[in-house]
């Protein structure tokens, strides 16, 4: 590693630090020049698949894109950060297991759609109704049908107001 100071070529680590996740490494350098020192962090470089747009352009993948449509989805709602840095791993860790090259940015939107059904309906349906371009209200009606219909909701928030009613999963062995 080159000297950011003085260019020298030659730098010797004198210390490194794993984080927290175990995602990167601090190293801590000096000059054998200058004796300035710096630090550097070293992470892994993996190639993620090429998007494949919806007209046909190919871009990077954007970690940051990915993290702004589920901040989109889900503002002013109580989901926690964790959560969200949570299902943004989820997806990219998705990617990172498709051995393919290229992947169609509307699978991407899949894979999105189904960590914010974990997270929150309403996230999920805001999201929804972008990804799946919803012309009216029936669309809407449709999609929360479908939600309600296919997940037991435990845990979130109503979708339409309905009134929160605590459930005792335990009532029928009571009355026996």
């Amino acid at each position: 590693m080159h000297c950011p100071f003085c260019q020298h070529a030659d730098t010797r680590v004198i210390d490194s630090r794993v984080s927290d996740d175990g995602a990167t490494i601090r190293r801590r350098r000096e000059c054998e020049a200058c004796g300035e020192r710096f630090s550097t962090l070293e992470t892994v470089e993996l190639k993620l698949p090429l998007i494949i747009k919806s007209d046909g352009r190919r871009e990077n993948f954007d970690a940051r894109k990915l993290r702004v449509g589920f901040d989109r989805a889900l503002q002013k709602r109580p989901v926690a950060e964790e959560q969200i840095e949570a299902a943004v791993r989820a997806v990219v860790h998705q990617l990172r297991m498709t051995t393919e090259r290229e992947i169609a940015s509307r699978r991407v939107g899949e894979f999105v759609m189904a960590e914010l059904r974990k997270l929150d309906h309403v996230g999920y349906v805001r999201f929804a109704s972008v990804y799946r371009s919803f012309e009216d209200v029936a669309d809407f009606r449709e999609e929360l049908d479908r939600l309600e219909r296919d997940l037991p909701g435990e845990g979130q928030l109503p979708l339409l107001g309905a009134e929160v009613v605590p459930i005792d999963r335990h009532a029928d062995k009571k009355k026996r």
